[in-house]
């Protein structure tokens, strides 16, 4: 009995824990420069962000971030009285279009040096 209730509790304290670990938008944000400037991640035509190269926490960062790049490009597609798709379009080709020379651009579905 004991020994199923020390493993009941370690499992509870890992399950606490484990979000701890998941990055916030914030440390998302400031991890992000150096994602694009190693090639891990990219900017893709949609206004999102995407994974080049899957290693550290280059998925996390790409979900954070696009998740709240979602949310923004709702609210003006909102404000504006647009679709989302629209929003979407256009802050992906300035995205692209702002992205410094040796950063990943998905360009035609492949990834590309700019």
């Amino acid at each position: 009995m004991r020994l199923s209730k020390r493993i009941a509790s370690l499992f509870l304290l890992l399950s606490l824990s484990l979000p701890a670990l998941a990055l916030n938008l914030n440390e998302a944000m400031s991890a992000l420069g150096d994602a694009k400037a190693s090639g891990l991640v990219g900017e893709m035509p949609t206004g999102y962000l995407g994974v080049v190269e899957s290693k550290g926490q280059a998925e996390e960062i790409v979900s954070q971030i696009n998740q709240a790049r979602r949310a923004e490009y709702q609210k003006l597609a909102e404000q504006n009285g647009i679709q989302r798709s629209d929003v979407e379009a256009i802050a992906g080709k300035k995205a692209i279009e702002k992205t410094p020379p040796g950063q990943y651009i998905q360009w035609q579905g492949q990834w590309r040096r700019k």
